[in-house]
């Protein structure tokens, strides 16, 4: 069930790997036509439907043999593709896009087809969005992470070396302080990083409508480490057209809440782990030349400490 016709590869796809990558990137997406026309054949898949692409994975629609929908995902092997490997092994389609087949050494996986065109986004009652997403993320969060994710604990001790340079990057004093006690917060926590299985990226775009459930998880970067550091692209989902047009303080108390219930979270934990989680966007921010904090990051810290 093979198809000769030569894969196009999208021009943002390759302009992403060219800037994140530079040689190395080109040098992969100039193979890629190849690496799909083997998996293609290897696995007796049929063409069915667009090339689409994320920023990071080459995406084709296919039929199986028997004619089951799937979808054949090519990405560039790195440690984040290990561990989504390892992360849908392990969930094995419970809350998450199933895995059906896969090639460790170039990472190519072949996934079970979602409603690519319905996300969460796509629902205009965000309490209803979220408790969706609070389902989802309770059921990911309940499975103890297997050996050779990265740790949560790692992350905080690296975190927490790079805070006095990037407090000295950054131009506000005001800025300085906040990040400082972000920095602060996630040390108290840093003896107890955790050992659940985290999605790390699960926002309402990351969530598909689909047929073997109404809604599943797609996209994770698996980590070990506590569910209170899983929060924040929930809490920041759909961050200007609901959140700061609803009432940026009150709808982000509001998924808080939310979320922590649901979770059955310490909430003076979950507020702790979600500093954390400003604290490493914004120490990548820095890392990228920024010299002010998010504002979206200020919002959310001071939602969860006036409190």
């Amino acid at each position: 069930m093979s198809t000769s016709e030569a894969v196009e590869v999208p021009r943002s796809l390759a302009v992403s790997y060219a800037r994140g990558f530079g040689e190395e990137g080109r040098a992969w997406i100039a193979g890629l036509p190849a690496l799909a026309a083997e998996f293609l054949d290897r696995w007796e898949l049929e063409r069915d439907g667009a090339v689409g692409a994320g920023e990071a994975s080459l995406v084709l629609p296919v039929l199986r043999e028997h004619g089951t929908r799937a979808v054949l995902r090519l990405q560039m092997p790195r440690e984040e593709t290990t561990a989504a490997l390892v992360g849908l092994r392990t969930w094995n389609g419970d809350g998450i896009v199933r895995l059906l087949d896969h090639d460790p050494e170039s990472g190519t996986m072949l996934l079970e087809r979602l409603d690519a065109a319905r996300t969460l986004s796509s629902i205009e009652d965000d309490d209803v969005a979220m408790g969706i997403l609070a389902g989802l993320q309770a059921r990911l969060v309940r499975v103890p992470a297997p050996q050779g994710l990265r740790s949560l604990g790692d992350i905080v001790t690296e975190m927490l070396e790079k805070v006095p340079h990037a407090v000295a990057a950054l131009a506000d004093p005001a800025d300085r302080q906040l990040l400082r006690g972000w920095a602060s917060a996630v040390a108290e926590l840093a003896g107890e990083p955790g050992d659940r299985m985290l999605h790390w990226d699960l926002h309402y775009d990351n969530v598909l409508a689909a047929q073997r459930e109404p809604w599943l998880a797609i996209d994770p970067e698996p980590l070990a480490g506590d569910p209170g550091f899983d929060l924040w692209p929930a809490l920041d989902s759909r961050w200007d057209d609901v959140v700061v047009k609803n009432g940026a303080l009150r709808v982000v108390r509001r998924r808080f809440d939310l979320l922590t219930e649901v979770l059955g979270l310490d909430r003076a934990r979950a507020t702790g782990w979600t500093l954390g989680r400003l604290l490493q966007n914004s120490l990548w921010d820095i890392d990228d030349g920024e010299t002010a904090l998010a504002s979206s990051s200020i919002v959310i810290a001071k939602s969860l400490l006036s409190r």
